[in-house]
């Protein structure tokens, strides 16, 4: 017998805490899967359990994400930590089933829930950086490094930094605090970016992010070698990463590495939502999808809703006051409250919401990845999982391969473990570029489900489901 709740939220970032909270001060029954094991998603939960790499700056988040996770705990919604929810349908009477397992490896409990309502707030994923030589040991996506890189795993080995956005800083200056030397860190934002979006110039002066990006900045460079406009980026070694190569000021550079941390932003993770099945669309200026939604975080599905990075980038503060909303339109939807009380307040939220989106314009610009480093040539891997490279890619799209899906069934690109997460806007700009289409024309994976590997043990468990199963094999 599945179990019925109000509103199933999944994710425990700042969008999730927050719907969870708000539904369940709305007297709905809430229940959160959180893949992780607390919670506070990537941005409130300690990029590590050493305490040395939690470093102070103005901005930093971790006072106030304690005070959300605490007015969460207080809610009476209930938790599920390491959980994956891997698959979802709609059934006929309107509800929607979910398949979610969790517990220890090789000890996995599976349920089947049936909700009235779904706030997905999945978060966001870090955008691949597929440059030569990144899949060699030592060469790691920058967010992933803080919680696998302790400073005593690196401590005098030589570490670079390289990529484009204010986490590139706030890496640098944790590893800094913490005693650890960088060696460099080599900036791939273009000379000159930003400067055709003065129109939002001034809103970007009135935003936290000039105050958080100064910070961060005075912060570190004092103490590490910045290499600004870096272009043309490689990394080399045999078994592992044994130097870096760059272009930068008129010439090719090197530079002698253990570690080479990249990141180049984040997009929304939409592997669930694209199974489940609700439209998204291209967003040129942060160069990846997201979900089609209303000014309430209303997917193109009934009784699904999208809150957060999952929605579309902007941030902490956009993230929780996106997810405040989605919980009092289900709060009206389900009929906890009319919806003047629903409008009156969702006030503050909107204000706060308007406050993080401010000046998002300019940043977004400045720090979108430039097409060198979205789209890369020959022999580079493309899709790690399966080790499919850029001319093989670009070969089956000339043997005639319109779009992902029939890459996808040439090669095997978005088959792995990631099921695409990583190759997938790679892909798609490669349809583009080599199709002269614009992405949204390419297109991205088709999606099913299960959304995240599992076990056999774990499918045979939904036999009593006959909905869940469906959802599984849905075409």
């Amino acid at each position: 017998m599945s179990s019925v709740y109000d509103v199933v939220v999944i994710g425990a970032g700042p969008a999730g805490l927050a719907a969870a909270t708000v539904a369940a001060r709305h007297a709905l029954a809430t229940i959160l899967f959180d893949a992780q094991v607390q919670p506070g998603g990537q941005i409130y939960r300690a990029p590590t359990m050493d305490p040395a790499m939690r470093v102070a700056i103005p901005g930093d988040d971790h006072a106030r994400g304690k005070a959300r996770i605490e007015a969460f705990r207080q809610s009476g919604a209930t938790y599920v930590p390491d959980a994956s929810v891997w698959a979802a349908g709609n059934r006929d009477d309107g509800l929607h089933e979910l398949a979610v397992s969790y517990g220890l490896p090789g000890a996995r409990n599976v349920r089947s829930v049936l909700a009235r309502a779904v706030i997905v707030a999945t978060g966001a994923l870090e955008r691949a950086f597929p440059i030569p030589g990144w899949t060699l040991s030592g060469v790691i996506a920058a967010g992933s490094a803080q919680g696998l890189l302790r400073p005593s795993d690196v401590g005098g080995r030589r570490i670079v930094l390289a990529g484009t956005g204010p986490l590139l800083r706030l890496i640098a200056a944790r590893y800094l605090d913490a005693g650890v030397a960088i060696d460099a860190l080599l900036d791939t934002t273009p000379r000159g970016r930003g400067w055709h979006s003065l129109s939002d110039a001034w809103d970007f002066a009135r935003s936290s992010y000039l105050g958080r990006s100064a910070a961060l900045l005075r912060s570190i460079k004092k103490r590490v070698r910045i290499i600004k406009h870096v272009t043309a980026l490689a990394a080399h070694g045999h078994s592992r990463l044994e130097s870096v190569q760059f272009d930068a000021a008129g010439g090719t550079h090197a530079l002698s590495a253990d570690f080479l941390l990249l990141h180049q932003g984040v997009v929304p993770d939409i592997n669930f939502g694209s199974a489940f099945g609700y439209a998204h669309r291209w967003d040129d200026a942060q160069a990846c999808f997201h979900p089609v939604v209303d000014a309430w975080g209303g997917s193109t599905l009934p009784g699904v809703f999208v809150a957060g990075d999952a929605a579309g980038i902007a941030g902490e503060e956009a993230a929780h006051a996106r997810g405040e909303l989605a919980a009092l339109a289900v709060a009206n939807a389900l009929g906890r409250i009319d919806a003047k009380a629903r409008d009156a307040t969702a006030e503050t939220p909107r204000l706060a919401l308007r406050r993080a989106l401010r000046g998002r314009a300019l940043l977004d610009a400045m720090v979108r990845p430039t097409d060198e480093f979205r789209l890369p040539k020959g022999g580079t891997i493309v899709c790690r999982c399966e080790g499919v490279t850029t001319e093989q890619v670009v070969a089956a799209i000339k043997a005639g391969a319109p779009g992902p899906n029939q890459i996808k069934a040439f090669l095997r690109c978005g088959m792995g473990p990631c099921q695409g997460r990583y190759c997938g806007l790679i892909v798609t700009e490669l349809v583009a570029r080599e199709r002269k289409i614009a992405p949204a024309e390419a297109g991205y994976f088709r999606l099913r489900w299960p959304a995240k590997p599992i076990s056999l043990n774990e499918l045979a468990a939904l036999q009593g489901s006959p909905e869940a199963e469906r959802a599984v094999v849905r075409e």
